[in-house]
């Protein structure tokens, strides 16, 4: 087992990665001391890996299995409310504690169901897809999302522990393990070229699902996301740079329904604009960004989604939570391994649009 520690000014928690430890969740559960416990998921995880995680929750308190829809369409308003409800009718207090088990939608949800309950209880985070792995679990963003965008109503709640089962990925689809690399990806790319060589050379080693570059990346991206976390847990600057790619991916998971993409094939395809918007801003060489392309196909990601339109995309990104007053700025790249926040002219953006595919 490795072991990863997230540090914030208010909160410090560990993030363990390794095989087997959804059998042995108490012993990371019981320190923690609940009164009673939620277990939030969706029941395909729950009949993948429910029965080991629900005995060892209940060997720490009374447990209480809430499920909600599969897929980012359970990030709703309504998903939320019944969970609440359920939290209520299980008799959870302020000593409680929320368990999601599952991808970043399960996470995301739990943790903001956690956040505003009883004005904040305490969760922990055991994800069971890539993406979640090494991105969604850490750091505390939970949310849901708005017809007129994602994530736009949510709260910054850490974790009190994250528990990495790395046996989870054994069943994991492979349009799923790919989705995971676009966060991977993504880490490399804003943060350590080293990195970045390193999941290039494991690529198809990680796309074979084998375990010693799973847990390679994992720990790698659970790093760099840490560090970052810990300089700035509440995105007043540099965690901004962790939006590499979502600008563009959370307009083409809007406007295409969410769950038609999954959130790391937008994301890829937003790594991929990213990278040429950069080229263009003249801070990145044209081989650079054609090695970012390459990348994101070799690890199985749509480097193209045709039927969207330019002004639906534009309109989209101006709604996002990270623009201000209608004006976006995207996360470029000034070198593989480093990245800036800049405001961008829309003409350049629409061209940009227009020169891969969209309509």
């Amino acid at each position: 087992m490795e072991q990863v520690t997230v540090s914030t000014l208010g909160q410090r928690y560990p993030i363990f990665i390794g095989p087997g430890l959804l059998a042995s969740l108490d012993a990371h559960v019981l320190p923690l001391a609940p009164t009673r416990i939620a277990l939030i998921s969706n029941q395909t995880v729950m009949d993948l890996h429910g029965a080991a995680v629900l005995a060892a929750c209940e060997r720490v308190a009374p447990t209480r299995v809430l499920c909600v829809e599969d897929g980012e369409t359970a990030k709703c308003l309504a998903s939320l409310g019944s969970v609440l409800d359920g939290m209520a009718a299980a008799g959870l207090d302020r000593r409680s504690l929320v368990v999601a088990l599952g991808g970043g939608v399960v996470g995301d949800l739990a943790g903001f169901a956690a956040a505003v309950y009883m004005r904040g209880i305490g969760f922990v985070q055991v994800p069971t897809t890539l993406l979640a792995q090494v991105d969604s679990s850490v750091g505390g963003k939970t949310g849901i999302n708005l017809a007129a965008g994602k994530n736009l109503v949510g709260a910054f709640h850490q974790p009190v522990a994250v528990v990495s089962d790395t046996d989870t990925l054994k069943t994991l689809p492979a349009r799923e393990l790919s989705a995971g690399l676009a966060e991977v990806i993504k880490h490399g790319l804003l943060a350590d070229l080293a990195y970045l060589d390193q999941t290039e050379r494991d690529l198809p080693a990680l796309l074979d699902g084998k375990a010693d570059a799973l847990a390679r990346a994992i720990a790698g991206s659970c790093r760099i996301k840490a560090q970052v976390v810990g300089r700035d847990e509440r995105e007043a600057g540099e965690r901004a740079l962790l939006n590499l790619g979502h600008t563009f991916g959370h307009a083409i998971e809007n406007l295409s329904g969410y769950g038609h993409y999954l959130h790391g094939e937008a994301v890829g395809l937003g790594l991929c604009l990213a990278a040429d918007l950069s080229h263009r801003l003249g801070l990145i060489g044209q081989s650079e960004a054609q090695r970012v392309w390459q990348l994101v196909g070799a690890a199985r990601l749509p480097t193209a989604m045709p039927g969207l339109a330019v002004a639906d995309m534009m309109t989209a990104m101006r709604g996002d939570k990270k623009a201000f007053a209608g004006q976006v700025k995207f996360v470029v790249l000034t070198a593989l391994g480093r990245a800036q926040t800049r405001a961008v002219d829309d003409a350049l953006i629409e061209s940009l649009l227009r020169d891969h595919g969209f309509a």
